[in-house]
């Protein structure tokens, strides 16, 4: 089987790892790691025994897909470099910084006819794929996901870094228009908001409420979902689901299932998946128009927080904490 020529363009603490799993995947054969720091490129491609590069633009001739792993700020001008000249493309979550470089990038692929695939990892968890069939008119949806202060991640807030990870499977399992947003946020350790609370209220009824954090002493990921007839609870770090149901022939009229997981590897996942998407020429498990419903959600809920601290700064609490999406 021919295999897909990939490079990496962005080996920081994320992308070393994308490095990885292209090196390791039986799809791909990884020829090029690219980055702006030289020192960091010529490591990893050492490490993997490919060519260093430190201009992306070098890469057009060498590759048929790319993994974008830069800050969010680059992904729309390196990823159209790419779709332009019909390379398949997996681009790290948020998509783009805006709705129009997303809108962009979707026009680019569906007119090259290349895999555009954002990278929201945790559609990739085995806890996740085993919720996806249990899932029957959610009525209420509650997320957490705090982890402890890294210093690596500077562009973006704790909206667009932490919770769009809930946002992307919220909307994907409701499948319904939002009514409206509320939020509130805070900074604590950096200039950008660090830690967000939203509650997501749906046209059809059901209703979410995120928290978020990248300042917490210690790490979570949990969800909580209730829908008819069943409580829906899963551990997405420590791969645990317990499901409670009523069962008619028990006495307490409660039944509870509880599952563990194998950890597995969901970026090694979600890596093949990509390429699985560009060799049998299907769409990604993860759509860009799934990435860029995820960015809007993500954008209304930072313009929503951005109020609020500025009303906060002027001593004008009015309307900080409801707004329609």
């Amino acid at each position: 089987m021919k295999k897909c020529k990939v490079a990496v363009i962005g080996v920081g603490y994320l992308g070393q790892y994308h490095a990885e799993k292209f090196a390791q995947s039986p799809q791909a054969e990884l020829v090029a790691i690219c980055d702006t720091d030289r020192q960091r490129a010529d490591e990893i491609a050492a490490k993997h025994q490919v060519r260093a590069v430190y201009d992306y633009h070098e890469l057009l001739d060498l590759v048929d897909a790319v993994s974008i792993v830069v800050p969010t700020s680059w992904h729309h001008q390196v990823a159209k470099v790419f779709l332009e000249a019909n390379k398949h493309v997996l681009l790290e979550k948020p998509i783009t910084r805006s709705v129009e470089e997303a809108n962009d990038l979707i026009q680019m692929a569906q007119s090259q006819q290349v895999v555009l695939q954002p990278g929201h990892l945790e559609r990739f968890n085995p806890v996740v794929a085993a919720i996806n069939p249990l899932i029957d008119n959610p009525r209420f949806i509650e997320c957490v996901r705090v982890s402890p202060y890294k210093p690596r991640v500077t562009d973006i807030n704790v909206v667009h870094d932490v919770m769009i990870h809930d946002i992307d499977l919220i909307l994907d399992w409701v499948k319904s228009p939002i009514k409206s947003i509320s939020a509130r946020g805070t900074r604590v350790l950096t200039e950008r908001v660090d830690y967000a609370n939203a509650r997501i209220d749906f046209q059809n009824g059901c209703s979410a409420n995120l928290t978020a954090s990248r300042v917490s002493i210690q790490s979570q990921r949990d969800i909580r979902l209730y829908q008819n007839n069943a409580y829906i609870e899963a551990d997405l770090q420590l791969k645990r689901l317990a499901i409670h149901h009523q069962d008619p022939n028990l006495s307490t009229g409660d039944a509870m299932n509880v599952q563990s997981f194998e950890a597995g590897d969901s970026l090694r996942d979600e890596c093949e998946a990509f390429l699985t998407s560009i060799m049998t020429k299907t769409p990604p498990r993860v759509s860009p128009e799934a990435g860029r419903e995820a960015l809007i959600t993500a954008l209304n809920i930072t313009r929503i927080i951005a109020e609020q601290l500025a009303n906060e700064h002027t001593g004008n609490q009015a309307g900080a904490w409801i707004q329609d999406a």
